[in-house]
């Protein structure tokens, strides 16, 4: 195991991340002013709920557990395992993991970055930029970019070979390309609704992902690269490339007919915008601190980004309660064969949990892994123990849960309130789709 605390200098002082717990209505808090959140001693009680889960994690055969926890100016870091099931060395921190669905996030940057160049408006039928989008997907009517960003199209969900036990060998060393991607979606019948809510889909970041490449006139890999990668000096994040996984990577692992397979770096994964992206999770830190700190889009395009307020999905991100601010966590889940991440960010980008799971070697299933969704509880939870103070009016509880006033008690209850939390996760919450069937 490997862990680390870093102490903040002057420097580096802020100012003051399937089926994961979402819901399309309402029920969580309503923004309100953030009281700010005093954090808690290196010391405190959350710390020993990760551990725990990551020490259950490697019983239960996971190659690696990776963790960055932020508060504030300090750092925690931790890595539990080794970067492959072969012999290999012992993981850090500071390795590089399939990320699954935060790609969504990042690629919703790239359209929102179009947008603010007024070269996309998101109320625009997508066959304004796609123009042979309603022929290839059969859709019912006209669909706009926000209902892409938002998930709100219906558009069915195309996962792709590397989901299916028939083709994920195959997907392991041949690349299917974007447009190959939206047109295997629109083999699938895309039946119309009158009142189409929320519904996760893969598809809905491929179609995003061809425009962006149609305007920019450069892969998607490469526009993620000059809008966020570089201005923010991400040095383990890339989009799944050809050829060899970076050397540090930890590998990711299934079964297949009772063998082991090593799924790490699948060709089927290059450029794939629902969830091709590589990254550390100190990289996914540094990404949503910025992008909610407003040092990648304008503040006004932020608002648009978490909006809108009934619903549990904005446009490319997804929101949890912030019990110690009366506000929001945003951030992503993601799930990819072989390796779960958790990422989640308070409103103003002070406090942050990035996680990441090699998951243990199990068959693919349909659906977001149950560690999964434990993990989003745990991460929820965690955050919510950061803090000290209490908001200075009443909060009001996400669906399902208690309302708990973030105090100094928090830090002796902690771990007994994290782990009843997690167990209770998925009998409390409407879920939804991950990335083998979303991110």
């Amino acid at each position: 195991m490997s862990v680390a605390w870093i102490r903040p200098s002057p420097r580096r002082l802020t100012a003051a991340v399937a089926a994961v717990v979402l819901t399309a209505a309402v029920g969580g808090c309503s923004p309100r002013p953030a009281t700010p959140a005093q954090p808690l001693p290196p010391d405190s009680g959350y710390r020993a709920v990760l551990e725990e889960f990551s020490r259950r994690m490697l019983d239960d055969g996971a190659p690696a557990v990776l963790i960055q926890v932020r508060v504030g100016g300090d750092e925690w870091s931790a890595a539990y395992g080794v970067r492959n099931l072969d012999g290999g060395s012992r993981a850090e921190a500071t390795d590089p993991v399939h990320v699954g669905g935060i790609t969504k996030s990042m690629v919703a940057v790239c359209v929102l970055k179009l947008a603010e160049e007024g070269r996309i408006q998101l109320d625009t039928p997508v066959s304004a930029y796609l123009p042979d989008f309603d022929r290839v997907t059969h859709a019912p009517g006209p669909v706009t970019v926000r209902q892409l960003l938002q998930h709100r199209s219906g558009m069915p969900s195309v996962d792709g070979p590397l989901y299916d036990p028939a083709t994920v060998q195959q997907a392991l060393t041949t690349k299917v390309s974007l447009a190959d991607l939206l047109a295997m979606a629109g083999r699938i019948s895309w039946q119309a609704k009158l009142a189409q809510g929320f519904e996760y889909s893969n598809s809905n970041y491929i179609a995003l992902a061809l425009i962006v490449e149609r305007l920019r006139g450069r892969p998607i890999g490469e526009v993620i690269r000059t809008d966020i990668i570089e201005p923010l000096g991400l040095t383990g994040t890339s989009m799944t490339a050809a050829g060899p996984p970076p050397s540090s990577m930890v590998h990711g692992y299934i079964t297949l007919d009772r063998r082991q397979l090593d799924v790490t770096y699948p060709a089927a994964q290059i450029d794939n915008a629902a969830g091709g992206m590589v990254s550390s999770v100190a990289d996914v830190n540094t990404f949503y601190r910025a992008l909610l700190q407003d040092r990648l889009l304008k503040a006004d395009t932020i608002t648009q980004m978490q909006s809108p307020l009934y619903a549990r999905y904005g446009l490319g991100v997804v929101r949890w309660n912030d019990l110690c601010t009366n506000d929001f966590y945003y951030g992503h889940p993601g799930d990819v064969p072989g390796y779960g991440t958790i990422a989640m960010t308070s409103a103003d980008g002070t406090r942050q949990l990035t996680m990441a799971v090699a998951f243990p070697p199990e068959p693919l299933q349909s659906g977001a892994p149950r560690i999964l969704q434990e993990m989003q509880a745990i991460a929820e939870d965690t955050l919510n123990a950061t803090c000290q103070a209490a908001p200075s009016g009443p909060v009001q509880a996400a669906a399902g849960r208690p309302a708990r006033h973030a105090s100094g008690s928090v830090t002796n209850s902690v771990k007994s309130s994290v782990t009843n939390s997690a167990k209770s996760s998925a009998t409390n919450s409407v879920t939804l789709r991950q990335e083998s069937l979303g991110q």
